[in-house]
């Protein structure tokens, strides 16, 4: 199993260790409520440096990575990120993806930890007939991301660089401690946040670093799930995958449907033909946990299955996500959750657990 360049880091720290894509990773240091509420009152430090990284470079870049991914990436953009995905013909989702631009000739895209073959080797399957070079710099790469309402203040002891002209989803190369990373304003949390690429010599330096500030508190895999989960963002594997495309998950925002892109027939056939399924929000009524898996009815007919759920820390109820027939997501729909031997009532709501606070 692989470790990351932190991973001596996390024992000093006495985190508990879990498999993750791969990778031995910090679930949780002190536990998972009180780094959850550290991300949303003050700063938390995650290692994420088992993500991948893949470039594509070329004179066909731009049209390359169009035909590859959902979204739309404008030729003339740089140093913008956009969030897309690969899909297969049939619609269904290789992966979901953070895209960098650095120009129409030279994209680095930041995919999950768990697929990052699987992308690497899909992408290269697609690239015969443009003039693009795939490379898989992952191993170039560690990364941390620093997530919180005061990860700008505690960035901006380290750096000369005015991270008020760094707005959200945008990124730069500039020195921290005295050393060049790639920083972008994003995460996955829903906070203001920043994700910083480096070697692995110079990532250890800033992880050191930043535990010298009270501020900073350090985050698992575990709270890293509960906050995407409470600011409504998919998992691969849950709330999208290859069963689950991106129209029934709700990310239409990230699918440009007028241009040509591997798996868009397919998608433009099911909308045209109707929605059959939608992943919905659910808020439970009484006392249980909704766990992925479990079956979800009305009528005593099984009508989908939860793909998370969770008691948020903070929250007096028990939220989650499910995958249901399109009939049964209007909010306000009662339905019942099998939890263990038991059925717990639960209504549909929006998704709109959090209000994500990132700095345009």
């Amino acid at each position: 199993m692989k470790t990351t360049v932190l991973y001596d880091e996390h024992q000093k720290q006495n985190a508990r260790m879990v498999e993750f894509g791969g990778y031995l990773m910090p679930l949780e240091y002190t536990g998972i409520g009180s780094e959850h509420r550290a991300v949303r009152e003050s700063a938390g430090l995650f290692d994420v440096s088992h993500m991948g990284e893949i470039r594509i470079v070329g004179k066909d870049a731009n049209k390359f990575l169009n035909y590859l991914i959902t979204c739309q990436v404008p030729e003339t953009e740089t140093k913008k990120m956009y969030y897309g995905l690969l899909l297969y013909p049939d619609g269904g989702v290789v992966d979901d993806l953070m895209v960098y631009a650095y120009g129409p000739e030279d994209y680095l895209l930041v995919v999950n930890a768990a697929n990052k073959d699987k992308d690497f080797e899909w992408i290269l399957s697609n690239q015969e007939g443009f003039a693009v070079e795939v490379i898989d710099e992952s191993d170039q790469f560690s990364q941390l991301a620093l997530q919180g309402p005061l990860s700008g203040a505690v960035l901006e002891k380290l750096t000369s660089y005015p991270l008020k002209d760094l707005k959200a989803f945008t990124f730069e190369h500039f020195e921290i401690i005295g050393k060049e990373f790639l920083v972008s304003r994003s995460g996955y949390t829903g906070e203001d946040g920043f994700e910083i690429y480096g070697t692995d010599a110079d990532i250890l330096m800033l992880f050191q670093e930043f535990l010298n500030h009270p501020e900073v508190t350090l985050c698992g895999l575990g709270c890293r799930d509960t906050l995407r989960f409470e600011a409504a963002m998919p998992l691969y594997g849950h709330e999208i995958s290859e069963k689950i495309n991106p129209l029934v998950a709700g990310l239409g925002f990230a699918v440009a449907l007028e241009k040509e892109f591997i798996g868009v027939e397919s998608l433009r056939k099911q909308k045209e033909a109707g929605i059959k399924e939608r992943i919905v929000a659910l808020e439970l009524l009484d006392k249980g946990i909704a766990r992925a898996g479990y079956e979800v009815e009305a009528d005593s007919e099984v009508i989908g299955e939860i793909t998370t759920g969770y008691m948020i820390p903070g929250w007096d109820v028990s939220l989650a996500f499910a995958l249901v027939k399109k009939e049964f997501s209007k909010i306000g729909t009662e339905v019942m959750v099998r939890i263990r031997k038991n059925k717990v009532p639960a209504k549909v709501r929006n998704k709109k657990f959090l209000e994500k606070k990132y700095i345009r």
